[in-house]
C-alpha cells in the first residue's frame, strides 16, 4: 500500500500580515487555506505541513526537503527576498525527483523562472474578472472530478502571451470576461521532477476556498509525486565502449 504523499505548502505570507482585506479572506494565511484543501481532498493519502518566507531558511532546509514528496509554492510581492542558496537547494531537489506545484503569481518566482529558463512574463489585470477554467485534457489525472468549466466568479486576469516553454501537457485553459485566454494548467518535467503550474489564486479573492480550485491543486499534488523508489540527481558520465551499467 502506497505511503501517504508528504506535502509541504509554502506561502510568502506577507499580504495576510499587512492588508486587512486579505487577512479577512485568509485569517490563517493563504498557505493554510491551500493546505486545508489538500487535506480535505486527499484525506489519509497525505500528510501536510506549511512553511513561510519568514521562517528560518524560509522553512526550506535540507532536512525538510528530504522529507517532502511534493512542494506547493505561492509568492507575490517578495520574490527577491527568497535567498539564492535556498532556490538552489529546492531546484536540486526538483531535479532529483521532488514534485512541485506552482500557484498563480509563483510564475514570477526565482525558482520557476530557473526551472523554465524563460522570463515567465504575462499580461495581467486586477479588475474582478470572471474566469472560466476549461479542461482541454479530460483524461489527465489532474482533471479528474473537476467541473467543466470550473467557474470562478472573481479573480485577477492573466493573459497571453505567457513566456514559458511549450508545456509537456496542457490540462486547462482559462477565458476571462475581458475576452483574454491563458494556459492556466500546464505540466513540465525537469530532471526527475514533475511540475504543475496552476493559474488561479490572487490574494484579493477567496479563490483558495473554492472547492473546484482545491480539487485541482490536490490532484496536482497527487500527480506530481514521483514514482521512483529513491530521489537521485540526474547522473551523466562517461561510458567505455561495451560497458553496460544498470541505472535506477
Amino acid at each position: 500500500m502506497a505511503q501517504p504523499v508528504r506535502v509541504l505548502v509554502w506561502g510568502e505570507n506577507r499580504h495576510e500580515q499587512t492588508e486587512d482585506h486579505v487577512r479577512a479572506i485568509y485569517p490563517d494565511g493563504m498557505h493554510e487555506a491551500v493546505a486545508a484543501g489538500i487535506r480535505e481532498n486527499l484525506g489519509d493519502g497525505c500528510t501536510v505541513r506549511t512553511a513561510t518566507l519568514d521562517d528560518p531558511e524560509h522553512g526550506l532546509t535540507e532536512e525538510v526537503l528530504r522529507e517532502t514528496d511534493v512542494l506547493t509554492w505561492w509568492g507575490h510581492q517578495a520574490h527577491d527576498e527568497v535567498a539564492d542558496a535556498v532556490v538552489e537547494r529546492v531546484h536540486e531537489h526538483v531535479l532529483s525527483g521532488m514534485g512541485l506545484v506552482v500557484l498563480h503569481s509563483g510564475h514570477w518566482s526565482k525558482l520557476f523562472q530557473r526551472l523554465m529558463g524563460t522570463s515567465c512574463r504575462l499580461r495581467w489585470r486586477n479588475e474582478h474578472d470572471r474566469e472560466l477554467v476549461w479542461t482541454v485534457d479530460p483524461t489527465h489525472p489532474i482533471a479528474a472530478g473537476v467541473p467543466h468549466p470550473l467557474v470562478i466568479d472573481e479573480d485577477e486576469m492573466y493573459g497571453e502571451f505567457f513566456d514559458i516553454p511549450a508545456p509537456d501537457e496542457l490540462v486547462f485553459i482559462s477565458s476571462f470576461s475581458g475576452g483574454e485566454v491563458f494556459r492556466s494548467g500546464c505540466t513540465f518535467k525537469r530532471g526527475h521532477g514533475r511540475i504543475f503550474y496552476f493559474r488561479p489564486g490572487d490574494q484579493d479573492y477567496p479563490t483558495y476556498h473554492h472547492p473546484g480550485v482545491r480539487k485541482v491543486i490536490a490532484n496536482g499534488v497527487a500527480w506530481a509525486r514521483s514514482d521512483r523508489q529513491e530521489r537521485s540527481y540526474p547522473e551523466i558520465r562517461r561510458y567505455a565502449t561495451g560497458e553496460l551499467v544498470a541505472e535506477p
